[in-house]
């Protein structure tokens, strides 16, 4: 995952996310929470200013639709991932503001930000980082006998990665044949060069799911997009009345 925000550029290797999940940071003068649920595989960075509070967040080790809850340490109030709103506590229905960020291979945020710094672990052998729990997630037969109790599109199974924009989202198999899909005002692009962490233990052995960017076209040139890569049952569950892009006509 990388996130860029007034000059400063920093990125999360999601072999050391999918062990933490949770960082909390601050970059370009923002609090900003770093999130990353491999279970539903979704990464998204939020503003950790609600009112007047500056929180911090940790794992609380629950689910909620396969999608990770988190906890503020200042009330202890818990939060969905997936929309950044929190479920229970003294800030029930609160909300937190998603940015826009990537989840790119260090190759690509090389080349954007060649001064951008990346997060490594200072101690290597806590978790066997380069290594994925999560085997056979991506498997075409995973993918085809996976049930979960979400309705979805004939033909969409519920490990099937989209591309989520608010409440519409793209299958990345559809943008991957495609290369680009152009949608009102929005630019989604597809290349190749990022390796699953949900195919074989060895991250570096796994196959290539792509890079996924959303841009807007605006009068000062294509600006990103605050977008999300998930699995599909994590989208329909959370997005009830979400609509599913599985092919497109120009």
């Amino acid at each position: 995952m990388s996130f860029i925000h007034n000059g400063n550029a920093r990125a999360y290797p999601l072999r050391l996310l999918l062990w933490h999940e949770i960082v909390n940071e601050t970059i370009g003068g923002v609090p900003v929470l770093i999130s990353y649920c491999p279970l539903c595989n979704l990464g998204v960075v939020y503003d950790r200013r609600v009112g007047d509070q500056t929180l911090t967040f940790g794992n609380s080790g629950r689910l909620r639709h396969y999608d990770m809850v988190m906890y503020d340490h200042q009330t202890e109030s818990w939060w969905q991932q997936f929309t950044g709103t929190a479920l229970m506590g003294d800030l029930a229905g609160a909300e937190m503001k998603p940015l826009p960020s990537r989840v790119e291979s260090l190759t690509l945020f090389r080349e954007r930000a060649p001064d951008g710094q990346v997060l490594i672990s200072s101690a290597l052998g806590l978790r066997p980082y380069g290594k994925t729990p999560y085997v056979g997630m991506d498997d075409p037969k995973a993918r085809m006998r996976t049930r979960f109790p979400y309705k979805r599109p004939i033909g969409v199974f519920g490990i099937d990665r989209l591309d989520i924009v608010g409440d519409e989202a793209w299958m990345v198999s559809l943008l991957k044949e495609r290369k680009r899909i152009e949608y009102g005002d929005f630019i989604l692009t597809w290349t190749a060069g990022q390796n699953s962490i949900h195919d074989k233990r060895v991250i570096a052995e796994n196959r290539d799911v792509g890079n996924v960017i959303v841009q807007r076209r605006t009068a000062d040139g294509l600006v990103d997009v605050q977008h999300d890569v998930a699995f599909s049952f994590a989208f329909v569950a959370m997005v009830p009345g979400g609509k599913i892009h599985t092919v497109f006509i120009d």
